[in-house]
């Protein structure tokens, strides 16, 4: 009996030691959350300087604050398949080269992901111009085999493939962006947050 309440006591000195020891986790998730707060209100339009807001936390939290402001930065950098994504998405990378400040490796990222946001707006509209050709020189084509002389006058939108096959072409694309862009948004998380010090 005396061996079962050793293991007990143990067990239970070992978890009074976890408990000790997550509570600075909870600290740190409490300033990362401040941080993404305060970028979230900036995204969201208030005028709000971040690198101000950073410099007056107390030194030892500013780490934390500042990963926060980035995870919710580069969250709001997506793919521009509306207005309002494109104005948040150039507004969340303008705050991020400002948290960056002279670390040149980051501002190299960012200027590769504003790169990937321009090209996919263009490659975008170049697949869907490529569809739509495709599909009307296909309907010409059925046009001639039928004896209709001159060319046919049908809209590719309406075509019953035509959504089928953007829709296909588009998740391709996407995938292949978004991939592009989760590769360089992990590289900046990394360079702009601290080592873990705890």
């Amino acid at each position: 009996m005396a061996e079962i309440k050793s293991t007990m006591d143990m067990v239970m000195e070992r978890a009074a030691r976890m408990a000790a020891a997550a509570t600075p986790t909870t600290d740190d998730e409490t300033l990362v959350k401040k941080g993404m707060r305060l970028a979230a209100e900036y995204i969201n339009g208030k005028e709000i300087d971040l690198n101000r807001e950073l410099a007056a936390q107390p030194p030892t939290e500013q780490g934390e604050v500042g990963k926060g402001m980035t995870q919710t930065l580069l969250r709001n950098i997506t793919l521009p398949r509306t207005k309002e994504l494109q104005a948040s998405g150039e507004l969340a990378l303008q705050a991020v080269l400002a948290l960056a400040g002279k670390k040149n490796e980051v501002i190299t990222i960012c200027r590769e992901l504003d790169q990937i946001l321009k090209q996919y707006g263009q490659h975008k509209d170049q697949m869907t111009q490529q569809l739509e050709d495709a599909i009307k020189a296909q309907l010409e084509q059925q046009g001639a085999a039928r004896g209709q002389a001159g060319k046919v006058n049908t809209n590719p939108a309406m075509h019953p493939q035509y959504r089928e096959e953007l829709s296909r072409m588009l998740t391709g694309l996407n995938n292949q962006y978004n991939d592009a862009m989760d590769q360089r948004k992990a590289m900046i998380l990394q360079l702009l947050s601290p080592p873990a010090t705890r």
